[in-house]
């Protein structure tokens, strides 16, 4: 089995590694690590669909793929995850135009932005990165349901972050209605909340044979940033100025191609056939730790009470229940 660390890359991971056959679903598939992860896992012959808000872009991102992968099998899912309604929309289509997703990387999300709302009145981190996939993910279960029962099908990526570190999920304020809004308190708890939504989906998916997985990208600079002021970057700079420091590295940026391969790795590796409801940092499940800044998974974002507790609440707000 192959050493795989922070500096390996998505296709260093793929290497050896087929997936004719396989259908991936990547939200925001369309730039960045989405765009990364979807050319990689074209390249070894999966069936990719690609899944973003902005019909444009999505079509300049199978443009760049096919230019490195003349043969890509693309296909392109419009969905907003800021509106149920879209999400619902693209469930719909989803389902009558796809036979099974074998795996599901939930990729998109915003991160430190200014106070804002979804269509549907949350508050835009929580009701992006968290409940727009627990909505979008409901919609397409009878599609991951159709892949479980083939080999290496049947995975559900998620998209966390070290950001989770900030703090737990505020179940009793998630909109931040009583509270001070802090933009990365927000991109903290959301992260949080995708790690509990991993934990919530193995308790109650392993035994039909799907598998979900947290995954921390590592530090990368792409278009997540984009809303991001001069007091943010300077935030963001000095958390991993210190966690260079306890680790002992020059930087801990990482380029695209390194920052896809761990949601790739959960996505595929062979080691991880069977389990999940874990959280995994440069290619590998990390341990629980509630002191270290420089990795590892905090414990109450694994809080079996607390996954049970955001999952009731995600289904009232978004009226997306589980069956």
């Amino acid at each position: 089995m192959a050493a795989f660390g922070e500096n390996t890359t998505a296709d260093e991971v793929l290497e050896g590694v087929d997936l004719s056959g396989k259908t991936v679903l990547v939200t925001g598939g369309s730039s960045g690590l989405g765009q990364e992860t979807a050319r990689a896992m074209a390249a070894k012959g999966a069936h990719v669909v690609i899944c973003a808000r902005n019909p444009a872009q999505m079509e300049e991102a199978v443009a760049a793929i096919k230019a490195e992968v003349p043969d890509a099998k693309l296909d392109t899912l419009t969905c907003d995850l800021a509106s149920l309604e879209s999400i619902k929309a693209a469930g719909a289509e989803a389902n009558k135009r796809f036979e099974k997703i074998d795996i599901l990387i939930n990729n998109a999300g915003v991160m430190a932005c200014p106070k804002m709302d979804t269509a549907d009145g949350f508050e835009m981190q929580f009701g992006t990165n968290h409940l727009g996939h627990f909505a979008l993910t409901r919609h397409l279960m009878p599609l991951i349901e159709a892949g479980a029962g083939k080999a290496g099908g049947g995975r559900i990526v998620n998209l966390s972050s070290r950001g989770h570190h900030i703090g737990p999920a505020d179940l009793d304020d998630p909109n931040f209605e009583t509270s001070e809004y802090s933009p990365w308190e927000s991109y903290g708890r959301s992260k949080t909340a995708n790690i509990l939504f991993t934990r919530g989906l193995e308790d109650r998916f392993a035994a039909k044979g799907i598998h979900a997985y947290a995954v921390h990208p590592g530090g990368i600079q792409t278009n997540l940033g984009r809303h991001l002021t001069e007091e943010d970057n300077k935030f963001l700079m000095k958390r991993m100025k210190q966690q260079a420091e306890e680790s002992g590295k020059a930087t801990m940026f990482k380029t695209i191609p390194e920052g896809a391969a761990t949601q790739v790795w959960a996505a595929t590796a062979a080691e991880l056939e069977g389990q999940g409801g874990v959280y995994c940092e440069d290619c590998h499940v990390a341990e629980v730790d509630d002191v270290s800044s420089n990795g590892g998974v905090r414990s109450y974002a694994l809080d079996k009470a607390t996954s049970d507790r955001l999952w009731a609440l995600s289904e009232k707000m978004t009226h997306a229940v589980f069956a």
